[in-house]
């Protein structure tokens, strides 16, 4: 079996998983500890975070981490007054904890959720 055929196949899979403003507050009660990112395809820090929030969500079993792009769901990004990309929010039993606002590093991000 070659592995980087098989890794390839299933891009979709990798984390953050994508979300929509239909599937957003079921995604959300799925687990208690969320974290959201707040995203656009023309946005290059949204890019840049990817590989962080990738790593995060294999080490954190305990976080769901989600991925909305905003211009195709607006609502849920109206909602949470969403101005600049990328932003982080970070919800606990369906509520939001906090928030962080660009490329940040992991260590702040750590902090958002408590670790």
């Amino acid at each position: 079996m070659n592995l980087a055929t098989t890794t390839s196949a299933v891009p979709s899979q990798s984390p953050p998983r994508p979300t929509d403003d239909q599937r957003f507050d079921q995604d959300l009660g799925s687990s208690q500890r969320v974290l959201v990112k707040f995203t656009a395809d023309w946005c290059p820090p949204c890019h840049a975070l990817e590989p962080t929030l990738e790593k995060l969500s294999l080490e954190r079993a305990d976080v769901l981490v989600l991925s909305l792009e905003v211009e195709a769901n607006p609502r849920t990004a109206e909602r949470f007054g969403i101005r600049s990309l990328p932003t982080l929010i970070a919800f606990d039993q369906g509520q939001p904890v906090g928030q962080l606002v660009g490329n940040v590093s992991r260590a702040k991000i750590d902090d958002l959720l408590g670790a």
